[in-house]
């Protein structure tokens, strides 16, 4: 098993990826002690009031007229990912505000929630299931991407060129932060978890900051006695 601290100093950014957005900053931030398990009142009382919370930022607009949801669609042009088809994954949360969003689990839950409150893409992922560690990188197109598709397990592979992230296995999110494999996901048995939060120059690193912050403390809340650990990670002034 992989402490932590060390885990979190090998995790990278290309610099390809940083060419398309200098602005790009990931923050890293791992969750050790969680009891996962189905929603409950405490995971629901946080997405309930998160929900209510992003209904007052979006108000009568459309999601990707935000800032930081725009500049999202952006970054997805700049690889030539189309955002009306595959969406950023906060701006595809923030479209399903109303009547409400899926309740998964205690863990997924509470990342949604900080997103959405938040207004910046969240993934949440299994580290136990790492393989090495998570590196953003261009794909070259050969790399394998466990997915679902009608039900049945299949394996898929990115576009040239697609952003992802990546361990020494294969890729665990395909175009940024649109979508999750399996082989790395949240389940009900995850006690060890990795949420990569995502931000660019809209948010700053004092909004990526705050919304790490307000994870923490809701892991702290939902899994008495977690443990957390934190990078930062992006250009060399990051």
């Amino acid at each position: 098993m992989t402490a932590a601290a060390d885990w979190l100093a090998a995790a990278s950014v290309d610099d390809a990826v940083l060419a398309l957005r200098p602005d790009y900053r990931a923050l890293l931030l791992v969750a050790e002690g969680l009891r996962g398990g189905p929603p409950d009142e405490d995971s629901e009382r946080l997405l309930g009031a998160a929900e209510a919370r992003a209904r007052a930022l979006v108000g009568e607009g459309a999601p990707e007229a935000l800032p930081h949801p725009a500049a999202w669609r952006e970054a997805y042009r700049a690889f030539g990912a189309k955002p009306q088809r595959t969406r950023p994954s906060v701006e595809a949360l923030l479209r399903r505000l109303d009547p409400g969003l899926p309740r998964v689990d205690r863990v997924t839950d509470a990342y949604n929630a900080v997103s959405i409150a938040h207004l910046l893409p969240i993934g949440g992922e299994d580290l136990d299931h790492y393989e090495g560690p998570a590196a953003l990188v261009r794909a070259d197109g050969t790399e394998v991407f466990d997915t679902t598709a009608g039900g049945e397990a299949v394996v898929e592979h990115p576009e040239p060129g697609e952003v992802v992230w990546r361990d020494d296995a294969g890729v665990t999110c395909r175009r940024w932060n649109w979508r999750q494999g399996t082989r790395t996901r949240i389940t009900h048995a995850t006690t060890r978890a990795v949420f990569v939060l995502d931000g660019l120059g809209p948010l700053g690193v004092e909004g990526l900051t705050a919304a790490a912050d307000a994870l923490e403390r809701d892991l702290q809340a939902l899994h008495p006695g977690v443990r957390t650990a934190r990078r930062l990670v992006g250009p060399p002034d990051a």
